[in-house]
């Protein structure tokens, strides 16, 4: 009886030593499977991150989709809540607006364009981002067109003080004041004539006009006449003197030298301005009359340049001026 006792006993050892070495193997199983799938979702999360980091519409769409689903969820509990505060907005949401933004982080230029943008962010009271946006743009058509970047900037600096919306009374229209009537072919590619008012296409055409207004009359110089409508003229005004200075501020600028935002324009334009401002009561008043009496157009004091011309003894209004270039 008591051998088979102790056979029971054996047998029972054996079957517990058996059960601990099954569960012990299942749980290193389990371990290990779990460290495996861990291992496999971070690889998918990295492989997931460096797709997305490449593809930018790809990114926009799944956070467009996530904006979708917090506002809709949001918009819920406001319901449920009995809060009407927030309706209006969230109703106007959009998450797909910030592309249609001409901005930029200035912290993407290099070292020239964000000094240059920094510059003009300051003096003509406008804000880095948008700016720094309008810098690189300048800097890429340059380079495609063979235009100087500087010099564009120096032209919508001079002709609408960098404000998109800026108008004429003849119809100039735009940062860079391009005769949207006269070059309407020009947008058509860009989606029709309200592509004028859009920053980033004003620009392109806006060089493509100067491109084509500086070959015709075979000098920078002379191509600015052309630009400003000037070409049959004795003289433009000032025009090109105006954006041949500004230019130089912004070379000076992007060469790492410091140019006070307030400097003045050379004396030359100051001189050749007087004879135009003379018969103007008001910087934002009636039509000024040049040498030969054709009228010029006065840009309204909103959208005047930050840096005003000075005297030795008084501040000389500055008439602005209009692209009237030829188609």
């Amino acid at each position: 009886m008591s051998a088979i006792n102790r056979e029971v006993g054996e047998l029972a050892s054996s079957a517990r030593a058996a059960m601990r070495l099954f569960a012990s193997d299942v749980v290193a199983g389990l371990r290990q499977v779990s460290h495996n799938t861990l291992a496999l979702v971070g690889l998918a999360a990295v492989a997931m991150m460096v797709f997305l980091a490449g593809h930018d519409e790809v990114r926009h769409g799944l956070e467009g989709r996530v904006l979708g689903w917090l506002i809709e969820r949001a918009t819920v509990q406001t319901e449920a809540a009995g809060d009407k505060t927030n309706d209006v907005l969230l109703a106007l949401a959009e998450p797909e607006a910030i592309q249609r933004a001409t901005a930029a982080d200035p912290a993407d230029l290099n070292r020239q364009q964000a000094a240059v943008a920094y510059w003009i962010a300051r003096r003509y009271s406008v804000a880095p981002e948008p700016v720094s946006r309008l810098v690189q743009e300048a800097w890429s058509v340059g380079r495609r067109s063979g235009v100087e970047p500087t010099l564009i900037l120096a032209i919508m600096a001079v002709e609408s003080s960098f404000n998109p919306f800026a108008q004429s009374h003849v119809g100039a229209q735009g940062l860079m004041q391009v005769m949207t009537r006269i070059h309407h072919d020009k947008y058509q590619i860009f989606g029709g004539q309200n592509a004028a008012f859009d920053p980033v296409t004003n620009l392109r055409v806006g060089v493509q006009v100067l491109k084509e207004c500086i070959q015709r009359a075979g000098s920078l110089e002379g191509g600015l006449k052309y630009y400003v409508g000037a070409a049959n003229l004795t003289d433009d005004g000032g025009y090109a003197a105006k954006v041949l200075g500004e230019q130089g501020f912004m070379r000076q600028v992007a060469a790492g030298q410091k140019v006070p935002v307030n400097s003045t324009l050379p004396q030359q334009t100051l001189v050749q301005s007087t004879a135009i401002e003379s018969t103007a009561p008001t910087a934002a008043g009636p039509a000024l009359t040049d040498a030969v009496n054709r009228p010029a157009v006065v840009m309204p004091a909103s959208v005047a340049p930050a840096a005003p011309a000075a005297s030795d003894n008084a501040p000389i209004r500055r008439p602005e001026q209009v692209a009237l270039a030829m188609p």
